[in-house]
């Protein structure tokens, strides 16, 4: 299937309660796999700086992990911002279990986020809005929960590079077009770039980065 006829299927995709316990058992079991599900991540990297760059100063502001996994960002953010208060969250409670003290975490789903309207000064999502399934539903919930002049980061991989990795069933990527269109419904500001794992390495088209201003 090419980029452009996986996304017109995917329009119709809903996370059914099947969908949502297969899922959830996936990561459930991909919990005890750290070398390709790690509980921490290297902060040089420039997924972390952009995120950061982004969000700016957090010192008193509550900053959400959306399908944080093991909080391998929260970690490295925490640790920069002691000040701040970060909550993780994720489908899976195996993948909670790691996440280290001084994070809150919830349980739950993107596409029903168990946080009432504004209640984050930020939010990022760094390649987990991909198994979201119902996308539109969970852009629409994360811009729900973050306050108004608060900021958003997505980074995730980009449709038009479908094909280069193994993905379950259910995975989605994503063009920069098509995540722009869903943010702008609920932010201000908008942009997206494609962006590398390094600073100093050229995007290889893989991975995109969506910021938001709601």
């Amino acid at each position: 299937m090419n980029w452009k006829r996986l996304l017109h299927h995917a329009e119709s995709a809903q996370l059914t309660p099947e969908l949502r316990a297969r899922i959830q058992a996936s990561f459930d079991e991909s919990s005890r796999d750290e070398e390709n599900f790690p509980s921490t991540i290297d902060p040089r990297i420039y997924h972390v700086k952009l995120i950061r760059e982004h969000l700016g100063d957090l010192r008193g502001k509550r900053v959400l992990d959306v399908g944080c996994g093991k909080g391998r960002f929260a970690r490295v953010f925490r640790e920069q911002e002691p000040e701040a208060e970060f909550w993780g969250l994720d489908i899976s409670e195996e993948m909670l279990r790691y996440v280290p003290e001084g994070i809150h975490t919830r349980a739950g789903s993107m596409t029903e986020l168990p946080f009432p309207d504004a209640h984050f000064d930020a939010a990022y999502a760094t390649e987990s809005l991909e198994h979201a399934v119902e996308i539109e539903k969970a852009v629409a919930e994360i811009c729900r929960v973050v306050k108004p002049g608060g900021r958003i980061a997505i980074i995730d991989k980009n449709a038009e590079q479908w094909g280069r990795l193994e993905t379950p069933g259910w995975e989605r990527w994503f063009t920069r077009r098509e995540l722009e269109r869903l943010l702008k419904r609920h932010c201000r500001e908008v942009s997206s770039r494609p962006i590398s794992y390094w600073e100093d390495v050229p995007p290889d088209g893989l991975f995109l980065a969506w910021l938001a201003v709601k």
